[in-house]
């Protein structure tokens, strides 16, 4: 569990060191609430895969593909600890075994509730699922936008990043990995 009160600490410290006031009215409780938002923003560390699934895998004889798009997530980048923030799509192709829908956005919330970059937060969700399910195959995409590029440094705010992680049949076969790309292009319903 956090210390939120060495955080309120710390945050009073960096106001004093930008050269604000930390008792001016507007800033007299923003210790208090950004101890609370990154007990919010790291809550990852605190979950574990098993209790998020919470049995909810299933035998099931379906081996076709099965995909979750357009997943909405935010994180906080651990060089700058600056948002970034996208959609993550994810497929899997089930060897006898299936998984509760709901379950594979709460995977995301694991990891992206987390100090991260993008690429290993990709590769955990998609490890994950290889894990758990040991399915033919996991395929995880996933593209957001970096405020450490927007906000600071070189300034772009309309470049985006996209990062892969594949295992099994996606990894293997050109065609399955390419039957994903076409599903997660289409626009949604």
């Amino acid at each position: 569990m956090l210390d939120k009160k060495k955080i309120e600490e710390s945050v009073n410290n960096i106001l004093k060191e930008i050269g604000e006031d930390p008792k001016r009215d507007g800033l007299l409780k923003t210790p208090h609430r950004v101890a609370k938002a990154y007990e919010f923003l790291t809550s990852g560390y605190q979950k574990d895969i098993s209790e998020v699934l919470n049995g909810a895998i299933f035998n099931e004889k379906y081996d076709e593909m099965v995909l979750v798009k357009n997943i909405d997530f935010y994180s906080l980048c651990e060089h700058h600890m600056l948002p970034f923030y996208g959609k993550i799509h994810i497929a899997y192709i089930p060897d006898g075994k299936i998984v509760g829908l709901s379950k594979i956005p709460r995977i995301v919330d694991v990891f992206s509730r987390r100090l991260q970059v993008q690429e290993r937060m990709t590769q955990q969700i998609a490890d994950t699922l290889n894990e758990y399910l040991e399915p033919q195959g996991v395929a995880v995409v996933s593209e957001a936008y970096h405020m450490c590029m927007m906000m600071r440094g070189v300034q772009k705010q309309n470049s985006s990043a996209t990062a892969s992680a594949v295992h099994g049949i996606f990894k293997e076969d050109a065609r399955t990995r390419t039957e994903f790309l076409n599903l997660i292009a289409h626009k949604n319903l």
